[in-house]
């Protein structure tokens, strides 16, 4: 190695990380869904309520939800309606783009948001915290930040 490049890892190596990190985000997710902090939401619908919070004024074009959720376009179109009927978000149009759709939480759909994500979040302690300390999941973070920065032209929520 020189110049700073690394020597990449072997495919063994890599292979074996990423069923280590798969399977740890599958039995997490199993345990999420069946804790009972979603009220009368899927984990799903929830996620959509998150994502919205964390974008300015809680309002994403409907495209932009698609990007950062592994629902299909037309099954978050759905999902969007089914939200809007329970008063937690509104679609409007987007100015100066007579297709977009842009969606928006509900005073309700903040409140509702922020319910669920209290809960949600001591369950995260309790089930990430309480497997990792402070050092370990700063490692965590750094690693899949890494991870996730390194997948050029996918969309990162954070970035």
């Amino acid at each position: 190695m020189t110049d700073g490049a690394r020597e990449l890892p072997g495919t063994r190596e890599a292979a074996d990380a990423w069923e280590s990190l798969f399977r740890a985000q599958v039995a997490l997710m199993r345990r999420f869904q069946r804790d009972d902090v979603w009220g009368d939401l899927s984990i799903r619908e929830y996620d959509v309520l998150f994502t919205l919070s964390g974008c300015p004024d809680g309002t994403a074009r409907l495209r932009d939800l698609g990007e950062n959720s592994l629902l299909t376009q037309p099954s978050l179109s759905r999902m969007v309606e089914r939200l809007e009927v329970a008063g937690l978000v509104r679609r409007g149009t987007v100015e100066g783009d007579a297709r977009g759709v842009a969606v928006s939480l509900t005073a309700e759909g903040w409140r509702v948001q922020r319910e669920i994500g209290r809960r949600h979040v001591r369950t995260i302690r309790r089930l990430v915290g309480g497997a990792l300390d402070a050092q370990e999941l700063a490692t965590l973070r750094a690693l899949t930040d890494k991870l996730r920065a390194a997948q050029p032209g996918i969309p990162d929520s954070d970035a």
